[in-house]
């Protein structure tokens, strides 16, 4: 179920607004790519409290054209993470796990141009 700043989980009551709003945000987002509530929540207000101080600089991932199909992989790394042979079988899993790393995701279209950037 969506929350919102009028109906969210009781641990985000005591928190600032713009945390909370932030909050709200990230743990949806988790909702929508099958996160369980349980781990929505915990995660969402971690997220959320290092992204409204900005206590932290998060990894950027991306995904790119490669020899072998479409790759996941951290900026100026040579390893790929993932490997799939099309984008869109990429990026469900891709998005799993930039989240569990509070990462930032860079989605490039196949001439190598930045075309979408995913929790910034």
């Amino acid at each position: 179920m969506p929350w919102s700043k009028n109906d969210y989980p009781d641990s985000f009551k005591n928190l600032d607004n713009a945390v909370r709003s932030k909050a709200i945000e990230i743990a949806n987002a988790l909702l929508r790519d099958s996160y369980e509530e349980g781990r929505a929540i915990p995660i969402a207000l971690d997220r959320a409290k290092q992204s409204v101080t900005g206590d932290e600089e998060r990894p950027i991932y991306e995904i790119r054209k490669h020899d072998e199909g479409w790759q996941l992989k951290k900026k100026d790394s040579k390893k790929a993470i993932l490997i799939e042979e099309t984008k869109d079988s990429l990026m469900g899993e891709a998005k799993r796990y930039v989240n569990k790393n509070h990462g930032e995701l860079h989605i490039y279209n196949e001439d190598d141009f930045l075309s979408d950037t995913l929790y910034e």
